[in-house]
């Protein structure tokens, strides 16, 4: 048959329904349409049910131990002072700043090196000031083990210099300070 007859049948059709019942009809196909469509939706909404009373019915992980109470001032303060170096030591310590250089590739001429007292906090601060010269990756790396390998050190400050854009190497000028125990460990 031909599309347009189709047509004519559905329109002599729909002309001898009551549109009552064409409603009811219309509601009842759109309301299992719906049904259809929505029970994918229903199948995920059980799952996440079953996971929810399955989470629910598992006991809860013991708790953990309370965690210990912080240090107390004396212990911080003996904590402080272990970590210092030792005064005796500090030439034994610029021998190995010194190797970390050579082993880094980094030329170091003779620092500056001053010692202060502060009496009140019972150390001794000694300050080094290195003339580094050597590729800018290179001079990071050697503060950054100088760091590991000497705890009590801190690194205070690094300046670069570069003379011309097309030089290889990088002058640097580190200032490191050595935190040292007065008269030995405290």
């Amino acid at each position: 048959m031909k599309a347009g007859a189709l047509l004519l049948r559905a329109r002599l059709l729909l002309a001898r329904v009551d549109p009552l019942v064409a409603l009811v009809l219309a509601l009842l196909l759109a309301g299992a349409a719906a049904q259809v469509a929505l029970v994918p939706a229903r199948a995920r909404l059980n799952a996440d049910y079953e996971a929810a009373r399955q989470a629910a019915r598992t006991p809860l992980p013991p708790r953990a131990a309370p965690a210990a109470p912080p240090p107390g001032r004396d212990q911080n303060l003996q904590d402080f002072y272990a970590t210092l170096g030792e005064r005796r030591g500090v030439e034994r310590q610029l021998k190995e700043v010194f190797a970390l250089a050579a082993r880094h590739g980094l030329a170091l001429r003779q620092g500056e090196y001053r010692a202060s007292n502060d009496r009140n906090a019972k150390l001794i601060a000694y300050q080094v000031n290195l003339p580094v010269k050597g590729s800018y990756g290179a001079i990071w790396q050697f503060a950054m083990d100088v760091l590991r390998v000497i705890p009590h050190a801190s690194l205070d400050d690094v300046a670069f210099r570069r003379d011309s854009v097309g030089q290889d190497g990088v002058e640097a000028r580190l200032r490191l300070t050595f935190y040292l125990a007065e008269g030995g460990k405290p």
